[in-house]
């Protein structure tokens, strides 16, 4: 959309509506924004390439601010329905395409490091967590089953989840992880257990990853 100067904008903070927490945001002739994603400054074409991805390629209004020392994206949102462009930013479909990759990469290495039988009793595991949480369409042997095989960039089966189930499954998805490896060495780095993603879409999985409760556990 917009490739701004910082003396074009104006940059404040507002509380969001459900994470208690200060978000950045960008004012630009009447339109606010919220921050995406930052670059360092000798990362300009990472930085033109997800504005384009997010403005031609997925119809989001956003704007690329160059700055001396960095660049960053930020998307269109408005101050009223915050949490509701809020969803509209972040594909739901993303994350849970994200989440799935990261419970198969959870479970193809325990397979590897602690063995098959480790893996299935991963995998009643999951059913188990599944079942109690009543995550949508996925509280059976056979779902579980075919979240750890589907292609999720492929698949037009995925989960109907929100973002909220998509918090609570990656919680659990550590926890067990935690459980099995005896530590949390297995939850970093994510962007090295999502590198089929499209450059764009991993982006801008990490930088709601790093604004949601998970940046704690998951980096």
């Amino acid at each position: 959309m917009f490739i701004l100067k910082r003396q074009d904008v104006e940059i404040s903070s507002i509380l969001h509506p459900k994470r208690e927490q200060q978000v950045p945001v960008l004012h630009y002739q009447g339109q606010t924004f919220r921050l995406i994603s930052v670059f360092k400054a000798s990362q300009e074409e990472e930085a033109k390439a997800l504005w384009r991805d997010l403005t031609d390629n997925r119809g989001k209004a956003c704007v690329l601010l160059e700055e001396a020392e960095r660049f960053s994206v930020w998307g269109k949102i408005r101050l009223d329905n915050s949490e509701s462009e809020d969803n509209q930013e972040t594909s739901p479909v993303l994350l849970i395409q994200a989440a799935i990759m990261l419970l198969q990469s959870v479970y193809l290495d325990i397979e590897e490091f602690l063995g098959v039988r480790q893996a299935a009793m991963f995998e009643k595991d999951m059913v188990e967590t599944c079942r109690q949480k009543q995550y949508p369409q996925t509280s059976t042997p056979d779902a579980i089953r075919y979240l750890l095989n589907v292609n999720p960039l492929q698949g037009n089966q995925l989960p109907r989840w929100n973002q909220e189930h998509v918090i609570s499954f990656l919680s659990e998805l550590h926890r067990l992880g935690k459980i099995y490896f005896g530590n949390t060495s297995f939850a970093s780095p994510v962007v090295d257990r999502l590198v089929e993603m499209a450059e764009g879409d991993r982006s801008v999985f990490i930088s709601w990853l790093n604004q949601s409760p998970l940046s704690q556990i998951w980096s």
